[in-house]
């Protein structure tokens, strides 16, 4: 079926079914039930094959165990989804196949999203396609993260913004609102979004909404959605904002420049998508009706990079401008008269998004050995880039981060088992960061291990607990420490091939510890 022809100044197609211009397209099932399926499968046969757990799920579970209405690095829905996770026993499979369905969800947005702006069938296909085989929602659909769910909530709202901008209801602001309050609840960095948005609508003639009382009901709605966390945040004095400042001020992330930052979004989300997303931007912007989504999406990349934000920042709001420019080449192929043209350039465009990008889905899952993954990216030219200064490994972070876990703490647990059961009874587990912390208390128990205590991140909150330990077994200490605080210590190498640099420490057992943690919590407390 051929795409309607689009106007490019007021954004209605020329057909006349419609009073004020318009036909909203069908779903087509097609596209959407194989590429939801597609997206769903390959998740399911990649994502629990080869690798462990992330550093940063085994902190999720964690707080999945301590559910509360905030913490200090993250929102509290992140918790919530872990929570669901233990349910059904903690594994591997079932942690990951929530950001799978997350995914799933997303292809399937963007599609809708596509139809909502005229997008008949051919733009669903090219839609679904891009947004499923796109490297960066790839690597972030394969572990359980807040940045799994963050498009999903985005696009959520994207889609009622484009629907208020095709029939003009306000009542879809209300609609919007709750998107963007369940979206805070999952990461704070949805704010930066809805503001990208009212800057967007108060340049436009829909100015006027502000005039009504539906605008002003979604962001109510939005405000107490997230109040729970507002409230939490208020009574801990603010940490996210304590842990943000410390990131800052150590220069943990990587700063890009404008050029650089710009590269790297057509790198990570695939050189042939380039074009379909920068037509998608140019004809929104072009387009009176959807001028809000393109405006919205130029708005929201300068405050990432005015604010140096990093680069899969953005990542959320790509699905609605791979839309758009979906919707834009369909459109304009359905003006080339002669029908087998049109379907040789239909045929070659498809052909070649897939070719193209489905030669980095090795490089961008888990479905590789590392071995093969390094030989696989060195072939392909694909080595993702560092993110933070002091990132060490072999791998890239996404997949260094999953190695090393289970032996840590089977080392850690052949050195407190090596004691005699008296002083073991005595031997508390200090950790320095999050994933020890979570690895212990994940692994831990099959070797019968107390639970990890650490002043990393919310683990600081929850304390040293009140038993007084004779001795410790320290993770990320040193040698300064052990001699200054310790009768008597000794030293365990520790290293891991394919893991992160920082793990490649030696864990120390500290006998006779002069120095009692209850008291001297506050020095142990480290937030970045």
């Amino acid at each position: 079926m051929a795409e309607p022809a689009i106007s490019l100044t007021s954004g209605a197609t020329t057909d006349r079914s419609s009073s004020v211009g318009w036909s909203l397209p069908r779903v087509e099932w097609l596209p959407l039930i194989v590429l939801c399926a597609a997206k769903l499968l390959l998740h399911i046969f990649t994502s629990v094959q080869r690798y462990g757990y992330f550093r940063d799920e085994l902190y999720y579970l964690d707080l999945g165990r301590h559910l509360a209405f905030g913490y200090v690095d993250c929102a509290p829905l992140v918790a919530l989804y872990a929570r669901v996770a233990l349910l059904f026993g903690g594994s591997l499979a079932a942690l990951r196949i929530l950001p799978a369905l997350a995914g799933t969800a997303l292809v399937a947005l963007s599609i809708l999203i596509a139809r909502e702006l005229g997008g008949r069938r051919y733009a669903q296909w090219l839609t679904g396609i891009a947004v499923l085989l796109s490297p960066s929602f790839l690597v972030m659909d394969s572990f359980l993260s807040m940045n799994a769910f963050e498009p999903l909530f985005w696009m959520a709202a994207a889609l009622a913004l484009a629907r208020f901008l095709r029939t003009g209801n306000s009542h879809l602001w209300i609609v919007f609102g709750v998107c963007i309050g369940l979206g805070l609840e999952n990461k704070h960095s949805t704010a930066f979004f809805a503001v990208a948005v009212v800057i967007t609508v108060l340049l436009t003639r829909h100015r006027r909404e502000f005039l009504k009382p539906w605008i002003w009901i979604g962001i109510a709605v939005a405000f107490v959605l997230f109040a729970p966390n507002l409230i939490w945040q208020i009574r801990h004095h603010f940490p996210t904002l304590e842990d943000l400042e410390n990131v800052r001020r150590t220069h943990k992330d990587i700063v890009l420049g404008p050029a650089a930052f710009f590269s790297r979004q057509i790198l990570d989300l695939h050189p042939i998508l380039f074009p379909v997303w920068l037509v998608g931007i140019l004809w929104t912007l072009w387009t009176r009706r959807w001028r809000v989504l393109g405006l919205t999406f130029v708005v929201f990349f300068v405050m990432m990079e005015l604010m140096h934000g990093k680069e899969y920042y953005l990542f959320p709001a790509y699905p609605m401008m791979l839309a758009a420019g979906a919707v834009a080449i369909a459109h304009w192929l359905s003006r080339i008269r002669k029908p087998a043209l049109r379907t040789s350039l239909h045929t070659a465009i498809l052909t070649a998004v897939i070719l193209a990008m489905a030669a980095f889905v090795p490089a961008s899952t888990w479905m590789l050995s590392p071995e093969n993954y390094l030989a696989y990216a060195r072939a392909i030219g694909f080595m993702p880039k560092k993110i933070e200064t002091h990132q060490q490994s072999l791998l890239p972070q996404p997949m260094a981060d999953q190695f090393g876990w289970p032996e840590l703490v089977a080392q850690t647990a052949a050195i407190y088992n090596s004691l005699p059961p008296a002083q073991r009874a005595q031997t508390g587990l200090l950790t320095g960061n999050y994933g020890e912390a979570g690895a212990i208390d994940l692994f831990g128990p099959r070797y019968g291990l107390p639970h990890a205590i650490s002043g990393h991140q919310n683990y600081w909150y929850w304390g040293p607990g009140t038993k007084q330990y004779s001795n410790i077994i320290a993770l990320q200490s040193n040698e300064q420490d052990m001699r200054k605080y310790c009768d008597s210590y000794r030293v365990f190498p520790h290293k891991s091939k394919y893991g992160m640099g920082e793990e490649n420490t030696p864990i120390y057992l500290c006998m006779g510890i002069r120095l009692n943690l209850q008291q001297n919590w506050s020095r142990f407390k480290h937030w970045n």
